[in-house]
């Protein structure tokens, strides 16, 4: 493909990049790239990919817009409440940029649906805020063998994680299981600090850029942490662990289920 004379012009600070240049964007055009919540992590991932010149976004949520949520989920406005987030967001890309193909999925994921939507995506953003999804996806994406990008919020505290199936660690050699139900607090019941998910939100933005790109060093077998009350950033070396249940060489899990009754979360309906 050949970049339009108003292309060249939208992503002209992109393209002086020595790293990406004129092919770089063109890569970008031609990328599918699937989000995973349009809330807190998914709007800042999502506004700076659409921004960058990904030619096709794919956006995952079940859920409407709340008056709460717009502390932080920032692809959404006041007047949204009520409406569908993969709408919403959806509009609000549309408006930043025409080049994008946003196609929204207002869904839950389930072990049944799952294989069929990543399948034709180039890599995928995990910006669920729950368990369930969060190994649902985590081992979907191993199964398929899709790039993954992690993002978890918490607090006054966010981590980044980028998992290249067959290569690196993947949520499960961090963490094998979900945690017993009512040990860890959610968001809604912990809270966190909306500039918190932006930050993260944005790592993982520029994690999928990279990787599409192929410059620069990716988050594989190093977990990011981030403080926001000291301003600080840390690494965290996370090797594979050789008794992954999912992505180890004789794993266990070689089939996908839905983790809702394992979590005790009800499903939506």
């Amino acid at each position: 493909m050949s970049l339009r004379e108003d292309q060249i012009e939208r992503y002209s600070r992109q393209i002086i990049l020595s790293d990406i240049g004129g092919r770089g964007q063109e890569k970008l055009l031609q990328a599918k790239v699937l989000v995973i919540g349009a809330g807190g992590l998914g709007s800042p991932c999502a506004i700076y990919l659409a921004s960058a010149g990904i030619g096709k976004l794919g956006l995952v949520d079940s859920d409407a817009v709340e008056l709460n949520n717009l502390q932080r989920q920032i692809l959404h406005s006041t007047q949204d409440v009520g409406r569908a987030k993969v709408e919403s967001a959806k509009g609000r890309l549309n408006l930043i940029n025409t080049d994008v193909e946003v196609i929204p999925y207002r869904l839950r994921l389930t072990s049944e649906n799952i294989l069929d939507i990543i399948k034709n995506y180039d890599i995928i953003v995990d910006g669920s805020d729950n368990f369930p999804t969060r190994y649902l996806v985590n081992d979907a994406c191993v199964l398929s063998k899709k790039p993954l990008s992690h993002g978890g919020i918490f607090r006054f505290d966010g981590q980044a994680l980028t998992i290249i199936p067959g290569e690196s660690a993947c949520y499960r050699c961090l963490f094998p299981e979900p945690p017993p139900p009512g040990l860890v607090p959610s968001c809604q019941e912990a809270g966190i600090l909306g500039a918190v998910a932006g930050v993260i939100g944005v790592i993982q933005a520029n994690e999928v850029l990279k990787y599409i790109l192929g410059i620069g060093k990716l988050l594989t077998g190093k977990l990011l942490v981030f403080n926001a009350l000291d301003s600080s950033f840390r690494q965290v070396k996370v090797p594979r662990d050789p008794k992954c249940p999912v992505c180890s060489e004789y794993p266990t899990i070689t089939k996908l289920i839905d983790y809702e009754e394992f979590c005790q979360l009800r499903k939506k309906e």
